[in-house]
């Protein structure tokens, strides 16, 4: 029952629309994952630095976390804060004295890392979990989103999409996943860690290892339709773009448009209506078994 949304912006000048128009599609999606929603929005680097977007609880206290950043790394620890969640900006060669001084905050979920990637995500309606963060305000060239209801595991903050397990990158996933249990055994085995039992963190965890292998994220979106059984379908944020892909049977419902503004995927098409020029984008079900890729320039 999922709804996931991918937005990837060709003109620069829609940049600061972009929450806006991410926003709007996942509203629609509601009824499809009324119970969390998560996105990813990639927006501007600052050269040199690494971002850690950070969660607690409720009402959750940062200064003290905060503060052991800055004793570890240096002073050079920007932050902004986002309800639940903090984006926490400082020199990207400081990356594990930060991972170091955050082990000692145990209830502070690492909810993603990147250049340009911030990660939102959390328990409740879609037009709840974009209001509480500002998703409106948000710009960028790029954004995936996701709502869901679960069939598979809790409704948890942890459980929501996006899933990501290497710098830039995210994945959310519509469908389900019959052998990630044994893939997840094998990934463990390369070095990845993992903090649920969610079927989409392997998927996101298996384009991560083909990454770090030296591949390319075709090559890992390929790798993906002989390496993991079941049905569904990607939408794959990094740095530099986005990718979708089916599976081979396809029997997840997903609509693409494009024009010459920007490219988008909808779980529904009625996820896409209020996008700008929609009347006369061209608009297709992505073929199963294909990758379709998008990159900046």
């Amino acid at each position: 029952m999922c709804g996931i949304a991918g937005l990837f912006l060709k003109d620069p000048a829609l940049a600061g629309d972009l929450g806006v128009l991410l926003a709007g599609m996942l509203s629609p999606l509601s009824d499809r994952g009324p119970d969390s929603a998560g996105f990813a929005i990639y927006g501007a680097e600052t050269p040199g630095d690494l971002k850690f977007t950070l969660r607690g609880p409720a009402e959750f206290d940062f200064d003290p976390v905060l503060k052991s950043l800055r004793a570890a790394v240096g002073e050079k620890v920007a932050h902004r804060d986002y309800d639940t969640h903090v984006v926490v900006s400082l020199p990207g060669d400081r990356e594990a004295l930060a991972r170091h001084a955050l082990a000692a905050f145990p209830e502070v979920a690492i909810v993603g890392i990147g250049r340009r990637m911030e990660i939102f995500k959390e328990v409740g309606l879609p037009d709840d979990v974009s209001r509480r963060f500002g998703l409106r305000h948000m710009s960028g060239t790029h954004a995936i989103g996701h709502t869901r209801m679960a069939t598979e595991s809790e409704v948890t903050t942890e459980g929501a999409h996006p899933f990501t397990t290497g710098a830039d990158q995210c994945l959310v996933h519509n469908g389900s996943l019959s052998n990630h249990n044994a893939l997840r055994r094998d990934l463990i085995k390369q070095g990845l860690t993992f903090r649920t039992k969610n079927d989409s963190e392997v998927a996101a965890g298996f384009i991560t290892s083909k990454l770090r292998g030296g591949g390319s994220l075709e090559e890992a979106m390929e790798s993906s339709l002989g390496a993991l059984d079941g049905f569904y379908t990607f939408v794959i944020g990094t740095k530099s773009g986005f990718g979708v892909l089916r599976d081979p049977i396809a029997c997840k419902p997903a609509v693409m448009a494009e024009t010459d503004r920007w490219v988008a995927f909808g779980t529904e098409y009625r996820a896409l209506v209020d996008l700008p020029g929609i009347a006369s984008a061209r608009v297709w079900e992505p073929e199963p078994a294909r990758v379709y890729r998008w990159e900046l320039h």
